[in-house]
């Protein structure tokens, strides 16, 4: 229930938080005069063509190239087309070279980066052949067109080289009828409902003749997977039934590559993601925890033998949130990337002592291989190439020593934040250790009081770091407008470690939302925001939080909900996703509608006073549109300031970008209105 994209299948991390990104280095910054800095609004939502976004980054084995996948809007490209360049690491005199199954005209969409084991050849996505239908290239790295491997129709993802680099192993979902995930647009129902699934196989080619096999059986749903080290056998996170819904309860397989046999080595009782192969061959590491949405990955590290039994957690107690690991060529070593307090780390693990190391943390967004919170790492472990982003620097390809990375790419070098600093804020909350960032407004005075806008992240389980203009709802663009925008990471987070993130499991909305204001206090008293002008915002887990706030506290004067979740009990026979709420609510809303109903804002529906702004796709299937249309009924009837908007052809990520542009526009109006009719400098009081 996560605004963003997941990276798994194939789609984009965090697309989410790149739809609003913008060029403001020449734009006004809000001084005074309101009305000088609306006028830039216009100015900022068109500058959203001249940023450079890097989605995903690989740097060979042995470390001596790199490659990335660019989104360069002023080369011509489409929206959504990509383009793929290499470069030699360490040569920042060498000017990127362009890969491309299209030529160097063309404007396909080309992503899903791997690189063969002796570095020579790159493989990749593209839809050249035909738009919209991506197939399998691989290109030499010294040069030459790349050779088109295979011809199939329907969705391919992830392609990953065997060991000795004679084969691909790739996902591959036949004649699906749309873009997969819970967050795309849902093709309208009809017929018979719920009878036919679309699986998501293994498949492979042979590089050398272009033979495609599928490994998987027909009724398997496999979400990722990983090589073992002689190519014999692969391990698999899969489900049977619908793949957007049962990722919740998959379970860890392997695969025999020469009979197709499937084997399950452990049904897990959590959420799993990453599986990984010991160098060795012997053991298959994994992180598991509580995750609410697939491809937004949080928990501890965990390793199991290959041939099945218990698992065993070498991160227990550890006060971060892993979210991706490799194996290290030498003994027991892994690298792992973590949330950690509301920052990015990577740091190293001995498999055998439980013993680990943080190596680098930074207040940034770093995103690497499939454009997920990883880094890519030379096989030696020496070098890696990463994309970086803050609050104040915008997204380049960075590549070296981890912590000691030379920047390589220079796309947005002139790109300035027109917002002030960014601030990470502490607090305690009925015994946890909360933190969360504040954006600040530039040069603001100390001698006034400004408003401010909490946005609330989705999820739950997710961790607002720092990256530059976030979402058209949250972005720091607000506070170019002379808001301050709090983004707390209250309990139920990551990057605190598991206790914290699991300790909103029967209590949701209660006490995040206790953190939150408890944040909000922290500012008040540390800042000039107005206590009296405060507003609440959010997308999915954060548009709940919106709803369930308005109905607990009077003490937002306005708020913008975006495809939130009004009634959990009928919000539970509605939506795509059910089974991510099990682990949530601890059971069914069949076997215990009461704990349901106690965090549903419609319970206490008849408390609500706060102006209230509504917003959703029409074709969300995590957060469906009745839910929004619950609450905006409820407040029309109660005469509540309300409005309820429903997005054309749009899933829980919305993908057009007038309709991101209207979301933007149409929240600022809301605040505007209902947070800016007390003058800067007034005292607000305590409601």
């Amino acid at each position: 229930m996560h605004p963003c994209g997941s990276c798994a299948r194939g789609r984009p991390c965090h697309v989410w938080v790149a739809l609003v990104l913008v060029l403001l280095h020449a734009l006004p910054a809000f001084g005074g005069d309101r009305s000088d800095a609306r006028r830039s609004i216009g100015q900022v939502m068109d500058a959203l063509a001249t940023v450079h976004r890097f989605q995903e980054v690989a740097i060979s084995p042995k470390g001596k190239r790199m490659a990335w996948v660019e989104f360069a809007p002023n080369q011509g490209a489409a929206p959504g087309h990509s383009a793929i360049y290499m470069a030699d690491v360490g040569s920042p005199a060498a000017a990127p070279r362009r890969i491309s199954a299209g030529g160097a005209s063309a404007h396909p969409r080309e992503q899903g980066l791997a690189w063969s084991p002796d570095g020579g050849r790159l493989a990749f996505l593209s839809d050249a052949d035909k738009s919209g239908q991506l197939q399998i290239y691989a290109a030499d790295s010294a040069g030459g067109v790349p050779g088109k491997l295979t011809s199939l129709t329907g969705v391919l993802a992830q392609p990953r080289w065997s060991p000795d680099a004679s084969r691909l192993a790739f996902l591959f979902t036949e004649n699906a009828p749309r873009a997969l995930g819970p967050t795309q647009a849902a093709a309208p129902d009809s017929g018979v409902i719920g009878e036919s699934n679309y699986e998501q196989r293994l498949a492979m080619v042979e590089t050398a003749t272009g033979n495609v096999r599928l490994l998987s059986p027909p009724d398997l749903y496999v979400y990722e997977f990983d090589w073992s080290p002689d190519g014999k056998t692969l391990a698999a996170i899969a489900a049977h039934g619908s793949g957007d819904n049962n990722w919740y309860i998959a379970q860890l397989y392997t695969l025999a590559v020469a009979s197709g046999r499937t084997k399950s080595i452990l049904k897990p009782a959590m959420q799993i993601a990453v599986p990984r192969w010991s160098p060795d061959g012997t053991s298959i590491a994994f992180i598991g925890g509580l995750m609410s949405d697939e491809g937004v990955i949080g928990g501890d590290i965990f390793t199991i033998p290959a041939t099945g039994g218990p698992p065993r957690n070498l991160t227990a107690g550890r006060k971060a949130s892993v979210s991706w690991l490799t194996w290290l060529s030498a003994g027991n070593q892994m690298l792992f990337t973590e949330y950690v307090d509301g920052s990015s780390g990577i740091a190293k693990l001995d498999a055998a002592t439980e013993r680990s190391e943080s190596l680098w943390v930074g207040p940034e967004t770093i995103t690497g291989e499939d454009g997920a919170f990883n880094v890519s790492l030379s096989s030696d472990g020496k070098l890696c190439a990463l994309v970086r982003q803050s609050f104040q620097r915008p997204p380049e390809v960075w590549a070296g020593p981890i912590g000691a990375w030379n920047q390589v790419t220079h796309g947005n070098d002139q790109a300035r934040p027109a917002w002030g600093e960014a601030k990470s804020i502490h607090w305690s909350s009925d015994g946890f250790d909360a933190q969360g960032w504040l954006v600040c407004p530039e040069n603001y005075d100390r001698q006034l009081h400004y408003p401010m806008v909490v946005s609330v992240h989705g999820g739950p389980a997710y961790a607002r770091r720092p990256t530059w203009p976030a979402t058209f709802l949250d972005s720091p663009i607000l506070a170019h407008q002379g808001y301050f925008v709090f983004y707390p990471n209250p309990r139920g987070s990551y990057g605190q470690g598991e206790a914290f993130t699991r300790a909103n499991v029967k209590d949701l909305g209660h006490g995040d939302l206790r953190d939150i204001l408890r944040g909000v206090d922290q500012v008040v008293k540390s800042y000039p925001v107005d206590n009296d002008r405060l507003g609440i915002g959010g997308w999915s887990y954060g548009g709940y939080m919106t709803m369930w706030a308005v109905t607990q506290t009077n003490r937002f004067r306005a708020a913008v909900a975006g495809a939130g979740i009004a009634n959990w009990q009928s919000y539970y026979g509605e939506n795509g996703i059910d089974q991510w709420m099990i682990p949530y609510f601890g059971a069914s809303v069949y076997d215990d509608p009461a704990i349901y109903a106690r965090s549903s804002p419609l319970t206490f529906i008849k408390r609500v006073k706060t102006p209230t702004l509504i917003l959703v796709g029409d074709r969300d299937v995590e957060c469906p549109v009745p839910q929004s249309y619950e609450f905006w009924h409820a407040l029309k009837t109660l005469g509540v300031p309300t409005r309820l908007v429903i997005y054309p052809n749009e899933g829980h990520g919305i993908a057009q970008a007038k309709h991101r542009r209207d979301i933007f526009t149409r929240s600022l109006e809301w605040f505007d209105r209902h947070l800016g009719d007390r003058k800067p400098g007034d005292n607000g009081t305590s409601k």
